[in-house]
């Protein structure tokens, strides 16, 4: 069987944009990662999060069950260990995972009328 992943991912461009939503319609300014696990066992990935000028918060835990995928909004504290990110304040992103996975991250920018939505796999190893 080929391989399905991999155990180090990198998100470089981490960026909360603007919050407010566009007036009449659902979308709300946020980032979010996806950690898909194809594995017929449990994932435990790590998440550290540098910033440009402090320390890193380092081994958030998150448990990505098998065959399934994990979305994680980088706006709400409970799903990243408590860590309440600033907004429009540039970070970056390492998973280390005890099984190969993918990683993709993906961001609502809603700071202009006709909004934008990017979404990158980041660099795995």
């Amino acid at each position: 069987m080929s391989r399905q992943g991999a155990k180090n991912w990198y998100i470089i461009d981490g960026y909360l944009p603007y919050k407010g939503k566009v007036e009449g319609d659902i979308f709300e300014g946020h980032e979010a990662v996806m950690i898909l696990n194809c594995q017929s066992e449990d994932a435990e990935v790590r998440m550290d999060i540098f910033y440009e000028e402090r320390e890193p918060d380092r081994d958030i835990s998150i448990l990505v069950k098998a065959e399934r995928v994990k979305c994680i909004r980088m706006d709400h504290p409970e799903e990243i260990g408590g860590i309440r990110l600033e907004r429009q304040l540039q970070y970056s992103l390492r998973f280390r995972s005890d099984k190969d996975v993918i990683v993709q991250y993906g961001r609502m920018d809603i700071a202009q009328p006709n909004l934008a939505y990017i979404g990158m796999i980041g660099y795995s190893e």
